[in-house]
């Protein structure tokens, strides 16, 4: 079996957890939100990439504000289903001190990276930072962050779509799928 047929085989056993229209309406409520709080705030919202950049596509046409927009992108996945150690891969052009900063992420998991990211932003200066994140897993543990902007919550399951990968396949997807517990 080709790489490409494994991973399909992966989507075809996957339970779809969300359509396309709940995660459009999704964004829709997260826009609406973040419009209301920071739409005075001359915002540098920061799309941290990969995962980011479908739900940061999506969410910009929607806040109706003048915003910056520059990316971030530090990962411990990779192309891996498990987190490991935190790589600086790009740091943003933008001068973030004395800027409201907005993160835009596709998923809170265990939020370490989230976490980091944060604290660089207020590091550089940040007069505040808030996340935004199309979907936050619901974990056991204690998050070292949690999301200021949540578009829909899920069980700790391993996702993919909507920018979410699966071992750098299906970001593309307009839902949200769970991989299924065994592959067999």
């Amino acid at each position: 079996m080709t790489v490409p047929s494994l991973i399909e085989a992966v989507r075809r056993r996957a339970e779809r957890l969300h359509s396309a229209a709940e995660v459009d309406a999704a964004i829709t409520r997260m826009a609406a939100a973040i419009t209301a709080d920071w739409a005075d705030a001359n915002p540098v919202v920061l799309c941290i990439l990969n995962g980011a950049i479908v739900v940061t596509g999506r969410l910009l046409p929607r806040l109706d504000f003048p915003l910056e927009l520059d990316s971030v992108h530090a990962t411990r996945y990779g192309r891996e289903t498990r987190g490991g150690d935190l790589h600086w891969l790009h740091t943003p052009r933008t001068d973030l001190c004395g800027r409201n900063v907005l993160l835009v992420d596709d998923v809170l998991d265990e939020g370490v990276t989230l976490a980091a990211i944060r604290d660089y932003c207020l590091e550089q200066g940040a007069r505040a930072v808030r996340i935004a994140v199309l979907v936050d897993k619901k974990l056991p543990n204690p998050k070292p962050c949690r999301a200021d902007y949540v578009g829909l919550v899920c069980d700790n399951r391993y996702i993919f779509g909507c920018g979410m990968d699966y071992q750098g396949y299906w970001r593309n997807l307009p839902d949200i799928y769970a991989v299924k517990e065994r592959q067999s």
